[in-house]
Protein backbone atom coordinates (compact mmCIF):
# COMPACT_ATOMS: atom_id res chain seq x y z
CA UNK A 1 0.00 0.00 0.00
CA UNK A 2 1.32 3.46 -0.87
CA UNK A 3 1.96 5.83 2.00
CA UNK A 4 -0.72 8.32 0.87
CA UNK A 5 -3.26 5.49 0.61
CA UNK A 6 -2.30 4.26 4.05
CA UNK A 7 -2.75 7.74 5.54
CA UNK A 8 -6.10 8.14 3.78
CA UNK A 9 -7.31 4.78 5.07
CA UNK A 10 -6.10 5.57 8.59
CA UNK A 11 -7.87 8.93 8.55
CA UNK A 12 -11.09 7.35 7.38
CA UNK A 13 -10.84 4.74 10.12
CA UNK A 14 -10.28 7.39 12.75
CA UNK A 15 -13.30 9.32 11.55
CA UNK A 16 -15.41 6.17 11.69
CA UNK A 17 -14.21 5.44 15.21
CA UNK A 18 -15.56 8.82 16.31
CA UNK A 19 -19.09 8.09 15.20
CA UNK A 20 -22.03 6.88 17.24
CA UNK A 21 -21.82 3.63 15.28
CA UNK A 22 -18.46 2.91 16.85
CA UNK A 23 -19.88 3.63 20.30
CA UNK A 24 -22.62 1.08 19.64
CA UNK A 25 -20.08 -1.58 18.66
CA UNK A 26 -17.61 -1.20 21.54
CA UNK A 27 -18.49 -3.52 24.46
CA UNK A 28 -20.17 -1.49 27.19
CA UNK A 29 -17.74 -2.80 29.83
CA UNK A 30 -14.84 -1.03 28.08
CA UNK A 31 -16.58 2.35 27.96
CA UNK A 32 -16.86 5.18 30.46
CA UNK A 33 -20.27 6.72 30.98
CA UNK A 34 -21.57 10.12 31.96
CA UNK A 35 -25.13 11.25 32.61
CA UNK A 36 -24.47 14.10 30.20
CA UNK A 37 -23.10 12.01 27.32
CA UNK A 38 -24.73 12.93 24.01
CA UNK A 39 -26.47 9.87 22.60
CA UNK A 40 -28.60 9.22 19.51
CA UNK A 41 -31.93 7.46 19.96
CA UNK A 42 -31.88 4.65 17.43
CA UNK A 43 -32.52 5.74 13.87
CA UNK A 44 -34.60 8.79 14.87
CA UNK A 45 -31.67 11.20 14.62
CA UNK A 46 -32.68 12.68 17.98
CA UNK A 47 -29.59 13.60 20.00
CA UNK A 48 -29.97 14.10 23.72
CA UNK A 49 -28.34 13.30 27.08
CA UNK A 50 -27.89 9.76 28.34
CA UNK A 51 -29.89 10.57 31.47
CA UNK A 52 -33.39 11.99 31.33
CA UNK A 53 -34.91 14.02 34.14
CA UNK A 54 -37.85 11.85 35.16
CA UNK A 55 -41.00 13.47 36.49
CA UNK A 56 -43.17 10.42 37.18
CA UNK A 57 -42.04 8.54 40.29
CA UNK A 58 -45.24 6.81 41.43
CA UNK A 59 -46.96 8.83 38.73
CA UNK A 60 -50.70 8.39 38.15
CA UNK A 61 -53.95 10.37 38.24
CA UNK A 62 -52.05 13.54 37.20
CA UNK A 63 -49.72 13.44 40.20
CA UNK A 64 -46.24 12.17 41.05
CA UNK A 65 -43.56 12.55 43.70
CA UNK A 66 -41.97 15.18 41.47
CA UNK A 67 -45.12 17.26 40.89
CA UNK A 68 -45.57 17.28 44.67
CA UNK A 69 -42.60 19.67 44.66
CA UNK A 70 -44.90 22.29 43.16
CA UNK A 71 -44.78 24.19 39.89
CA UNK A 72 -41.71 26.23 40.76
CA UNK A 73 -40.03 23.44 42.72
CA UNK A 74 -40.05 20.92 39.88
CA UNK A 75 -39.54 23.62 37.26
CA UNK A 76 -36.39 24.75 39.05
CA UNK A 77 -35.18 21.14 39.43
CA UNK A 78 -35.55 20.57 35.67
CA UNK A 79 -33.82 23.88 34.95
CA UNK A 80 -31.03 22.88 37.31
CA UNK A 81 -30.71 19.57 35.49
CA UNK A 82 -30.32 21.44 32.22
CA UNK A 83 -27.61 23.63 33.74
CA UNK A 84 -25.81 20.45 34.78
CA UNK A 85 -25.88 19.02 31.25
CA UNK A 86 -29.13 17.02 31.24
CA UNK A 87 -30.94 17.70 27.97
CA UNK A 88 -33.81 15.22 28.28
CA UNK A 89 -37.13 15.86 30.06
CA UNK A 90 -39.40 12.83 30.56
CA UNK A 91 -43.03 13.71 31.25
CA UNK A 92 -46.53 12.30 30.74
CA UNK A 93 -50.16 13.31 30.91
CA UNK A 94 -50.76 10.88 33.77
CA UNK A 95 -47.96 12.47 35.83
CA UNK A 96 -49.51 15.94 35.59
CA UNK A 97 -46.03 17.35 34.95
CA UNK A 98 -46.57 19.21 31.65
CA UNK A 99 -46.99 22.63 33.35
CA UNK A 100 -43.81 22.01 35.33
CA UNK A 101 -41.85 21.27 32.16
CA UNK A 102 -43.33 24.44 30.62
CA UNK A 103 -42.09 26.35 33.65
CA UNK A 104 -38.56 25.07 33.07
CA UNK A 105 -38.76 25.92 29.36
CA UNK A 106 -39.13 29.59 30.31
CA UNK A 107 -35.41 29.45 31.11
CA UNK A 108 -34.21 26.77 28.67
CA UNK A 109 -33.75 27.08 24.87
CA UNK A 110 -36.48 24.83 23.45
CA UNK A 111 -34.28 23.45 20.69
CA UNK A 112 -31.62 22.41 23.20
CA UNK A 113 -33.82 19.98 25.12
CA UNK A 114 -35.64 16.77 24.19
CA UNK A 115 -39.18 16.43 25.49
CA UNK A 116 -40.71 12.97 25.76
CA UNK A 117 -44.34 12.66 26.77
CA UNK A 118 -46.96 9.95 26.79
CA UNK A 119 -50.67 9.58 26.10
CA UNK A 120 -53.04 6.92 27.31
CA UNK A 121 -55.34 7.54 24.32
CA UNK A 122 -56.35 4.50 22.32
CA UNK A 123 -58.81 6.18 19.93
CA UNK A 124 -57.65 8.34 16.98
CA UNK A 125 -59.70 11.42 17.89
CA UNK A 126 -58.61 11.27 21.51
CA UNK A 127 -54.95 10.95 20.51
CA UNK A 128 -55.21 13.93 18.17
CA UNK A 129 -56.86 15.98 20.90
CA UNK A 130 -54.26 14.88 23.45
CA UNK A 131 -51.33 15.96 21.29
CA UNK A 132 -52.86 19.39 20.73
CA UNK A 133 -53.57 19.78 24.45
CA UNK A 134 -50.07 18.61 25.34
CA UNK A 135 -48.53 21.27 23.09
CA UNK A 136 -50.56 23.93 24.85
CA UNK A 137 -49.71 22.64 28.32
CA UNK A 138 -46.02 22.40 27.44
CA UNK A 139 -46.11 25.71 25.58
CA UNK A 140 -44.24 24.25 22.61
CA UNK A 141 -44.94 24.00 18.89
CA UNK A 142 -43.61 20.47 18.65
CA UNK A 143 -43.00 17.41 20.82
CA UNK A 144 -39.84 15.41 20.29
CA UNK A 145 -41.16 12.00 21.33
CA UNK A 146 -44.80 10.93 21.78
CA UNK A 147 -45.42 7.48 23.23
CA UNK A 148 -48.53 5.39 23.64
CA UNK A 149 -48.45 4.94 27.39
CA UNK A 150 -48.67 1.68 29.31
CA UNK A 151 -49.62 -0.64 26.45
CA UNK A 152 -50.72 -4.10 27.62
CA UNK A 153 -52.81 -5.55 24.79
CA UNK A 154 -51.34 -8.59 23.05
CA UNK A 155 -52.68 -7.42 19.66
CA UNK A 156 -52.11 -3.72 20.14
CA UNK A 157 -50.27 -3.11 16.85
CA UNK A 158 -53.39 -4.25 14.97
CA UNK A 159 -56.09 -3.09 17.36
CA UNK A 160 -54.78 0.48 17.68
CA UNK A 161 -53.52 0.95 14.11
CA UNK A 162 -55.85 3.96 13.45
CA UNK A 163 -54.43 5.69 16.54
CA UNK A 164 -50.89 4.85 15.47
CA UNK A 165 -51.69 6.32 12.04
CA UNK A 166 -52.58 9.63 13.71
CA UNK A 167 -49.10 9.80 15.23
CA UNK A 168 -47.54 8.91 11.87
CA UNK A 169 -49.45 11.77 10.28
CA UNK A 170 -48.40 14.20 13.01
CA UNK A 171 -44.80 13.17 12.52
CA UNK A 172 -45.06 13.91 8.79
CA UNK A 173 -46.40 17.38 9.67
CA UNK A 174 -43.55 18.04 12.10
CA UNK A 175 -45.80 18.16 15.16
CA UNK A 176 -43.85 15.28 16.69
CA UNK A 177 -40.40 13.99 15.78
CA UNK A 178 -40.73 10.33 16.77
CA UNK A 179 -43.32 7.90 18.11
CA UNK A 180 -43.33 4.66 20.02
CA UNK A 181 -44.63 3.09 23.21
CA UNK A 182 -44.08 2.11 26.80
CA UNK A 183 -45.34 -1.35 27.66
CA UNK A 184 -46.63 -2.92 30.86
CA UNK A 185 -46.88 -6.51 29.68
CA UNK A 186 -44.34 -8.84 28.10
CA UNK A 187 -46.47 -9.75 25.08
CA UNK A 188 -46.99 -6.08 24.29
CA UNK A 189 -43.26 -5.44 24.61
CA UNK A 190 -42.49 -8.31 22.27
CA UNK A 191 -44.83 -6.86 19.66
CA UNK A 192 -43.17 -3.47 20.04
CA UNK A 193 -39.76 -4.99 19.31
CA UNK A 194 -41.07 -6.44 16.05
CA UNK A 195 -43.15 -3.45 14.90
CA UNK A 196 -41.71 -1.28 12.15
CA UNK A 197 -43.92 1.57 13.42
CA UNK A 198 -42.23 1.70 16.82
CA UNK A 199 -39.23 4.04 16.78
CA UNK A 200 -38.77 4.38 20.54
CA UNK A 201 -39.22 1.71 23.20
CA UNK A 202 -39.44 2.80 26.84
CA UNK A 203 -39.07 -0.25 29.05
CA UNK A 204 -38.76 -1.16 32.71
CA UNK A 205 -35.38 -2.76 33.45
CA UNK A 206 -33.37 -3.41 36.62
CA UNK A 207 -31.34 -6.35 37.99
CA UNK A 208 -33.94 -7.55 40.52
CA UNK A 209 -36.97 -7.60 38.18
CA UNK A 210 -38.86 -5.03 40.23
CA UNK A 211 -41.99 -3.64 38.52
CA UNK A 212 -40.92 -5.23 35.22
CA UNK A 213 -42.76 -7.02 32.41
CA UNK A 214 -40.75 -10.22 33.00
CA UNK A 215 -37.44 -11.35 34.48
CA UNK A 216 -34.38 -9.27 33.54
CA UNK A 217 -32.93 -11.79 31.08
CA UNK A 218 -36.22 -12.09 29.17
CA UNK A 219 -36.70 -8.33 28.95
CA UNK A 220 -33.05 -7.87 27.96
CA UNK A 221 -33.50 -10.26 25.01
CA UNK A 222 -36.61 -8.42 23.79
CA UNK A 223 -34.91 -5.04 24.02
CA UNK A 224 -31.88 -6.40 22.18
CA UNK A 225 -34.19 -7.42 19.34
CA UNK A 226 -35.67 -3.93 19.22
CA UNK A 227 -32.27 -2.29 19.27
CA UNK A 228 -31.00 -4.55 16.48
CA UNK A 229 -33.80 -3.25 14.26
CA UNK A 230 -32.77 0.36 14.89
CA UNK A 231 -35.18 1.41 17.62
CA UNK A 232 -34.16 3.87 20.30
CA UNK A 233 -34.19 2.05 23.64
CA UNK A 234 -34.81 3.97 26.86
CA UNK A 235 -34.76 2.29 30.26
CA UNK A 236 -37.05 3.19 33.14
CA UNK A 237 -37.59 1.82 36.64
CA UNK A 238 -33.80 1.63 36.78
CA UNK A 239 -33.97 1.78 40.59
CA UNK A 240 -37.05 -0.48 40.74
CA UNK A 241 -39.36 2.39 41.73
CA UNK A 242 -37.28 2.87 44.86
CA UNK A 243 -36.74 -0.81 45.67
CA UNK A 244 -33.03 -0.33 44.89
CA UNK A 245 -32.68 3.05 46.54
CA UNK A 246 -29.98 1.62 48.84
CA UNK A 247 -28.33 -0.28 45.95
CA UNK A 248 -28.09 2.50 43.41
CA UNK A 249 -24.56 1.75 42.20
CA UNK A 250 -25.52 -1.86 41.50
CA UNK A 251 -28.61 -0.79 39.55
CA UNK A 252 -26.75 1.85 37.54
CA UNK A 253 -23.86 -0.50 36.73
CA UNK A 254 -26.36 -3.07 35.49
CA UNK A 255 -28.21 -0.59 33.26
CA UNK A 256 -25.11 1.04 31.81
CA UNK A 257 -23.43 -2.26 30.99
CA UNK A 258 -26.38 -3.95 29.32
CA UNK A 259 -25.11 -2.68 25.98
CA UNK A 260 -28.74 -2.12 24.97
CA UNK A 261 -29.97 1.17 26.44
CA UNK A 262 -29.40 4.40 24.55
CA UNK A 263 -30.69 6.41 27.49
CA UNK A 264 -32.45 6.02 30.81
CA UNK A 265 -34.89 8.07 32.83
CA UNK A 266 -34.69 8.43 36.61
CA UNK A 267 -36.72 10.82 38.71
CA UNK A 268 -34.80 12.81 41.30
CA UNK A 269 -36.85 14.47 44.02
CA UNK A 270 -34.33 17.09 45.13
CA UNK A 271 -31.27 18.96 43.91
CA UNK A 272 -29.08 16.79 46.15
CA UNK A 273 -30.53 13.58 44.69
CA UNK A 274 -29.98 14.91 41.18
CA UNK A 275 -26.35 15.81 41.87
CA UNK A 276 -25.72 12.48 43.56
CA UNK A 277 -27.20 10.60 40.61
CA UNK A 278 -25.02 12.44 38.10
CA UNK A 279 -21.93 11.76 40.23
CA UNK A 280 -22.76 8.08 40.66
CA UNK A 281 -23.14 7.53 36.93
CA UNK A 282 -19.76 9.16 36.32
CA UNK A 283 -17.93 6.93 38.78
CA UNK A 284 -19.85 3.65 38.54
CA UNK A 285 -17.45 2.31 35.87
CA UNK A 286 -14.37 4.14 37.08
Amino acid sequence: MKRRDFLKTTAMGAAWMGTDLFARLVPASTMRFSATDTIVLGKTGIKTSRLACGTGTIGYNHHSNQTALGLKGLGDLLWRGYDNGLRFFDTADSYGSHPHVAEALKHVPREKVTILTKSGAREPDKMRADVERFRQELNTDYIDILLMHGVTEENWTERFRPTMDVLSELKEKGVIRAHGCSCHKLEALQLAAKSSWVEIMLSRINPIGSHMDADPDTVKAVLAEGRASGKGIIGMKILGQGDMRTRQDEALHFALNLGILDAMTIGAESANEQSDLISRIARVNA
